[in-house]
């Protein structure tokens, strides 16, 4: 199985009170796109429309080179898992694995085939007897993902796939998508909330914000080194200060500081830390970037604690469970914060 190319041009939808607007992208032959933004940003009216499910008022879809914009859903080649599964509950796992195939008039041998390739690579060998509503949500998915492979799409869309699931079992089946994607090489675009998939899972992240593609590039690129402050903001940069950049790579907060950077950008007028990225310290830290702050505020969070230190501005920094009992800081307390010149981001 091979992935198709997809080219989206200029893709206007309007739903009366909702517009996806003149989106453009395109994607690779083989590449895992994972999709990001606010509920009601457009993902999944996106991968409705990719799918046929829904006609849009502007703009052409291509997979492969051929205009798909006005084939019915049966004849794109594409294929898409629901977040709530959607099988067919009087069929067995494996007649909903082989729906689609009986119905483009696959021969017995070829169905038996392609239902146990499919069970075998996901699992599901023991289960094929089975309905529906005695599987677990793990199971479920991985049927509905057979299913929709079945068929051997050019393009897979998963909408939001691992969202109902439990954290094991999320974590399982988000490590078999990514050796499913290895071993298939399916183009799939996958719509999401969560940032760990789109790092783990994504060649690329297009960031979506009222029906407007705001960015897309490589995970570590859209995250560290977002375009704007909507995309900042969304992917939690955490700590975004307006300001004036000067020479030498120095960048004047309002109300504050002078913060050392590793970027020079004419025209900036925002400079984004990630709370990460900053180290607490009692004592002042040998760091480009060093300020002496108050503790105003404390967040458990569990494996991660987030703190706010008001220089001023206010920073907020997170840090692990170890490092926050190490270093024990009490609230108003006098701290230092500190970062590199390179964990600046100017926009």
């Amino acid at each position: 199985m091979s992935g198709g190319a997809l080219r989206i041009e200029a893709l206007t939808v309007n739903l009366g009170g909702f517009h996806l607007r003149e989106l453009t992208l395109e994607v690779a032959a083989g590449e895992y796109l994972v999709i990001v933004g606010p509920t009601g940003a457009g993902k999944t009216v996106l991968l409705e429309t990719l799918a046929g499910l829904r006609r849009p008022q502007a703009g052409r879809l291509y997979l492969d080179g051929a205009e798909i914009t006005r084939l019915p859903p049966e004849r794109r080649g594409i294929g898409f898992v629901y977040q709530d599964y959607a099988l067919f509950p009087h069929l067995t796992v494996a007649e909903n694995i082989a729906f689609g195939l009986r119905l483009r008039g696959a021969r017995r041998a070829e169905l038996e085939q392609r239902v146990a390739s499919l069970a075998g690579m996901l699992g599901l060998e023991r289960l094929l007897d089975r309905r529906p509503a005695t599987l677990s949500g793990g199971e479920a998915q991985r049927v509905a993902l057979a299913r929709a492979l079945a068929v051997e799409p050019r393009l897979l869309l998963l909408d939001e796939p691992l969202s109902s699931l439990d954290p094991a079992t999320r974590a399982a089946l988000r490590e078999e998508l990514a050796r499913l994607h290895r071993t298939l090489g399916t183009t799939t675009i996958h719509v999401t909330h969560d940032f760990e998939e789109a790092f783990t899972l994504g060649d690329r992240v297009a960031v979506i914000h009222h029906g407007r593609l705001r960015q897309v590039g490589p995970p570590a690129e859209v995250f560290r080194h977002p375009r704007d402050e909507t995309v900042a903001r969304f992917v939690g940069m955490g700590n975004i200060f307006a300001g004036t950049p000067l020479d030498g790579g120095r960048f004047r907060l309002q109300g504050g500081p002078v913060l050392l950077t590793a970027e020079e950008r004419a025209g900036a007028a925002h400079a984004a830390v990630r709370p990460e990225e900053i180290l607490l310290s009692r004592q002042p830290p040998q760091a480009e970037n060093r300020f002496q702050g108050r503790l105003v505020a404390l967040e458990d969070r569990g494996a991660i604690l987030r703190l706010r230190v008001e220089v001023p501005p206010a920073f907020e920094v997170w840090m692990t469970r170890r490092a926050f009992e190490r270093l024990a800081p009490r609230l108003g307390e006098r701290l230092w914060v500190s970062f590199p010149a390179s964990a600046v981001h100017l926009f």
